[in-house]
């Protein structure tokens, strides 16, 4: 006669049958009343990005020659999504004709149907134009495009969208065109100054002639840079010029080109280092000037009162984990760290950061669009960890159709880890709602101190 169970191992069996193990599938959370309340809920609520890069009204990305003048069509708008990480998007015919476009074009999404970077825009599709772009035949095709070109052409569409249709109160943009001027450009935008230049900047050469170089900045202000002396007195009044305009925030995106080990370095080998061009310098020795930058642009990011975002993860992937940051974090206790995608893929590195440093939100932009599974694991895991007042989002998107579908999908997302948390027993319904509310904008209000009402 065999032994019975004991009673610890029955209990293991029925919380694996209940989590989806081999005795039946998890509960999905999203076919419950819970998520349905939750979800209206958060629908409601008057959002905050932290961080897109929606383009200034008028101004949008990837414009395409066509008969009648430059217009943004239907290959502008995946030829600036995601979905170019995954698949190549035929470019727009020399013929200028949609019609080309569409007929090499409307085939190229078949092996990505399943993939985060496809899916992503379809909400977009479907909630603002009415089509369901996995069954266009090529004429819904070519009336869609007209309708997208229609929409540009008319000053009110992006208000529309952003505000009215994503139910966004406001979109912090990093305007990566125009890293150092920054400006607010329409009345639901702020900028950040992104520092991305201002790091590297060892010598003039770097950036010669752009908008974003710091000695350009400097010359149009009368200054001239000779010494390292000269260099921090540029990037001072960048900051200070930058706060007038209205930046609420500074924004690093070293992570695509080096490591995010920012070691310690003292202001006299940066001094050393300044002026080397660029074809004598060494890797070392711009490693250690960027190292100082990027310490020297936290200190006075603190005495400004300015968020620092860091890009993290899906970057150089050997030098992308945020758990790098560690010493630059605990270095500079009064300045605000924002760790942009949530380090993914190593979420859980980026949740200890949180945990162990009071100055360090969590950012989950983007993550809902890279992957969906992994987003809402991260949402249910950082909750665990750290407080839900450290946790932000973004919609990390160009043109108006992609913030609105990446606001979506991140809406569906949150309310998804909410109710199940809900489901579980976790949390009360009333405190998940809260919790919603706090990411999607109340935290975002909290952090960013000089966000206009």
């Amino acid at each position: 006669m065999p032994r019975p169970r004991s009673i610890p191992v029955l209990l293991l069996l029925i919380l694996a049958a209940c989590d989806g193990g081999a005795s039946g599938p998890a509960l999905d959370a999203k076919t419950t009343a819970v998520y349905s309340r939750i979800r209206a809920a958060l629908d409601a609520v008057p959002a905050i990005s932290n961080h897109d890069h929606l383009h200034p009204s008028g101004r949008m990305p990837y414009a395409d020659p066509t008969a009648n003048g430059a217009a943004i069509t239907l290959h502008s708008l995946w030829a600036g999504s995601y979905v170019t990480y995954n698949i190549d998007v035929p470019p727009w015919p020399a013929d200028r004709s949609f019609g080309t476009w569409w007929k090499g074009a409307r085939n190229c999404f078949d092996t990505v149907r399943a993939a985060g970077f496809y899916r992503y825009y379809l909400p977009a599709f479907r909630d603002l134009y009415g089509v369901d772009f996995e069954t266009l035949t090529d004429e819904e095709a070519g009336e869609l495009n007209s309708r997208i070109i229609a929409n540009h052409r008319d000053p009110e569409w992006v208000r529309r969208v952003i505000v009215t249709k994503a139910n966004l109160e406001m979109v912090i943009v990093d305007p990566f065109w125009s890293r150092i001027e920054v400006r607010r450009e329409d009345p639901f935008t702020v900028p950040l100054l992104n520092v991305h230049t201002v790091i590297h900047g060892s010598h003039p050469s770097r950036d010669s002639g752009s908008r974003n170089s710091p000695y350009e900045f400097a010359k149009s202000r009368g200054r001239q840079v000779r010494t390292f002396d000269d260099y921090l007195s540029a990037v001072d009044l960048i900051f200070k010029e930058a706060v007038a305009k209205g930046a609420v925030g500074i924004k690093s995106t070293q992570a695509y080109v080096r490591t995010l080990d920012f070691e310690r370095v003292d202001r006299a080998r940066a001094a050393e280092v300044f002026g080397i061009p660029p074809d004598r310098i060494t890797a070392r020795e711009q490693k250690a000037f960027e190292d100082f930058m990027v310490w020297h642009l936290a200190a006075l990011a603190a005495a400004h009162d300015l968020p620092f975002q860091i890009h993290t993860g899906r970057g150089k992937p050997d030098g992308s984990n945020p758990m790098l940051l560690f010493d630059l974090i605990a270095g500079n206790p009064r300045t605000k760290f924002v760790l942009l995608h949530g380090g993914y893929p190593w979420i859980e590195d980026a949740a200890v950061l949180a945990q162990t440093h009071s100055n360090v939100w969590l950012d989950a932009s983007w993550m809902p669009t890279l992957s969906y599974t992994v987003a809402k694991r991260a949402l249910r895991e950082w909750l665990e960890c750290v407080p839900a007042s450290q946790i932000l989002w973004g919609g990390d998107s160009v043109h108006p159709e992609g913030v609105y579908a990446s606001t979506v999908l991140t809406r569906e997302c949150l309310s998804d880890a909410l109710a199940e948390k809900v489901v579980r027993g976790e949390l009360r319904e009333e405190q998940a709602t809260a919790i919603g509310r706090m990411i999607l904008r109340e935290n975002a209000r909290a952090l960013y101190s000089r966000l206009p009402e």
